[in-house]
């Protein structure tokens, strides 16, 4: 097993010992699954027995003190959280969200607009802070906000904590009976935990006081308080049920928009039907949500970001609660069940030539991600980048219609292009190589990005000076956006 880089070995191993194997680490059973149908097969129609995480004592009980949700057993706490989550996350209430969406989005554009050249800034600074203000309830409106830095740090630093050495603690568990002084990472983990704790508390303590005081906009903690009130859970669920949340909506969605934009640069064929999709649709009216959820090259165009650079190539690990029986292999209760997605979205059976991006893959594929993860055949679901089973993102909703938007207003308002050196040659962004981890995010590259036009400059700014009546002098929002919706 390499040290980095562990989904291109699976894959490897996938094509010699097909699409379910095993491995043993040191005293861990590891299936890996890496073909659409054992996928619908097990974590999907089983998802009973196939919803739990396995025990991950560096990243969860220590990284995390057992709080992050998202890697909890299966038990009546995360049941809980769940159920909250699906509460305001779900296609109906992803609704409540879209002015949030529509305006970070419009300052996404100004922003490119007037400083292009740090497009990397304005893309996490958009994506953190709408996720800010759907769960916390305030905006993040400068890229150097200090909230955004802490975000984007704590997240970074949590993933290569889980890595090879959160890997090595579940593989030889006497390990953990060492003294600290032998395992200085065990000693940084825990000062981590400490960190993002108190980090997320005081946030939700915010929130709770600006919920009490009547002051906060619609939002996820909205909700947690109220579940509080009942549960009597105490704030460091609650700070983590919220955090969580927010961590993963600003990171991963940010990743997706940059890789878009990757693609785009190497792949100019793809930005010239784009633009001619959102041109016809659109002119020189910025685009608007609605109407570009029906754009069939958009939807194509989105759906091959996810399968072209998946964010968790391995997803995040499932857990057999009980003994099994697969393809006439026997599956032990406690193993560790890996979705084995890079492989599968690498399959050139499945997508050839996979390390192009081709929307035309997708031609005439209108579902949304959700829509196609509950299809009866698994081998007619477009991709796997939210996961499967009971365990699939909970944000799917959100995640896909905030791409939607970004993809069609950045085809629509701008042409991205390869950097240009102090020597006058292009550069070509690292595109095949990504930070390792439980998520993999896009290196730093360097792109050109230029307006279309004067007129859709124009637009830009106009949209952008109109979002204003909705903020007050520290740029947070003066009304509810229900009262946008309704108008």
């Amino acid at each position: 097993m390499p040290k980095t880089k562990v989904h291109d070995q699976l894959q490897k191993w996938a094509g010699e010992y097909g699409p379910i194997y095993s491995l043993i680490l040191g005293t861990q059973v590891m299936i890996v699954i890496s073909s659409d149908t054992a996928v619908k097969d097990l974590l999907d129609k089983r998802s009973a027995i196939y919803s739990s995480r396995p025990q991950m004592y560096l990243t969860q009980d220590i990284t995390s003190g057992g709080l992050r949700w998202t890697l909890m057993q299966y038990g009546e706490t995360w049941r809980m959280i769940r159920r909250t989550a699906h509460t305001v996350l779900n296609v109906n209430a992803s609704q409540t969200y879209v002015p949030y969406q529509d305006l970070e989005n419009k300052q996404m554009l100004m922003d490119l607009l007037e400083q292009p050249e740090n497009f990397i800034s304005h893309v996490q600074r958009f994506t953190s802070s709408f996720a800010t203000q759907m769960v916390f309830g305030f905006r993040t409106h400068t890229p150097d906000h200090e909230y955004i830095k802490q975000v984007f740090a704590n997240v970074h630093e949590a993933v290569q904590l889980s890595h090879f050495a959160g890997i090595l603690f579940d593989t030889f568990p006497w390990l953990r009976e060492l003294p600290d002084f032998l395992l200085p990472i065990r000693k940084h983990a825990r000062r981590h935990f400490e960190n993002e704790r108190k980090f997320l508390v005081a946030l939700w303590r915010n929130a709770k006081r600006s919920i009490n005081a009547g002051k906060i906009k619609p939002c996820f903690s909205d909700e947690v308080n109220r579940l509080q009130e009942h549960e009597g859970f105490k704030d460091d669920i609650a700070a983590y049920m919220c955090g969580v949340l927010q961590e993963a909506g600003a990171d991963t969605t940010s990743s997706s928009v940059l890789a878009f934009m990757q693609a785009m640069i190497l792949h100019p064929k793809v930005q010239e039907k784009g633009q001619e999709e959102v041109d016809r649709a659109f002119g020189d009216n910025l685009p608007n949500l609605k109407d570009a959820m029906s754009l069939p090259y958009i939807h194509a165009c989105v759906k091959e970001t996810f399968r072209w650079l998946t964010i968790a190539p391995l997803a995040l690990p499932h857990c057999v609660i009980k003994d099994d029986e697969y393809m006439g292999y026997h599956i032990p209760k406690g193993a560790t069940v890996t979705l084995n997605t890079w492989s599968i979205h690498m399959d050139p059976d499945r997508y050839p030539q996979p390390r192009v991006f081709d929307p035309a893959r997708f031609d005439g594929d209108l579902t949304s991600a959700s829509e196609s993860a509950n299809l009866a055949d698994g081998t007619k679901r477009d991709h796997f980048g939210f996961g499967a089973g009971r365990r699939i993102c909970p944000g799917v909703h959100i995640a896909e219609r905030t791409m939607m938007l970004s993809v069609a207003r950045l085809l629509w308002g701008f042409n991205i292009d390869k950097a240009v050196d102090n020597l006058g040659h292009k550069v070509l962004p690292p595109w095949d190589d990504f930070a390792d981890g439980l998520l993999a995010t896009p290196q730093p590259f360097q792109a050109k990005i230029t307006c279309r036009s004067p007129e859709r400059a124009k637009r830009i700014r106009k949209a952008w000076a109109e979002c204003q009546q909705y903020l007050d002098k520290d740029f947070q929002w003066l009304i509810s956006p229900d009262e946008i919706v309704s108008q």
